[in-house]
């Protein structure tokens, strides 16, 4: 196990990022925050130290347990963090605020097909419109 590891380097083999490119975007791009503060990306992760990643809608804060700068299977990569509970709990919240909101969405109406259009002459010769 090393002793120094790159914060892009440890955010791509923890399997945050597919690749790290995307990581140093995201470190970039205020994605990423190092104990508190928008870090750079070559800064040496430590054991004990608090991660935030915003990915997508949802935004993870981990605790470093582990170094590695090689990319492994998930199982290993979930041995390298541990979520805090808190950020589980908001995860799960947001998550539920998102459901709710889409629970009564209606996708906006199509253009009518070949039936429709047909029941919709017929409705209005019937009608005499």
């Amino acid at each position: 196990m090393p002793d120094r590891v790159r914060l892009d380097k440890w955010l791509w083999a923890a399997r945050f990022f597919r690749t790290r490119g995307l990581a140093r975007e995201a470190i970039e791009g205020g994605k990423v925050w190092y104990e508190g503060a928008r870090p750079k990306v070559s800064r040496d992760v430590d054991i004990g130290a608090e991660i935030r990643v915003r990915q997508g809608f949802d935004e993870k804060t981990v605790t470093v347990t582990g170094l590695s700068g090689e990319r492994r299977g998930a199982p290993e990569a979930a041995l390298l963090y541990a979520e805090t509970e808190a950020s589980i709990a908001a995860r799960e919240a947001e998550s539920a605020a998102r459901r709710m909101a889409r629970a009564g969405f209606q996708p906006p109406p199509t253009r009518p097909d070949k039936r429709d259009r047909r029941l919709i002459h017929r409705f209005e010769q019937e009608t005499g419109e």
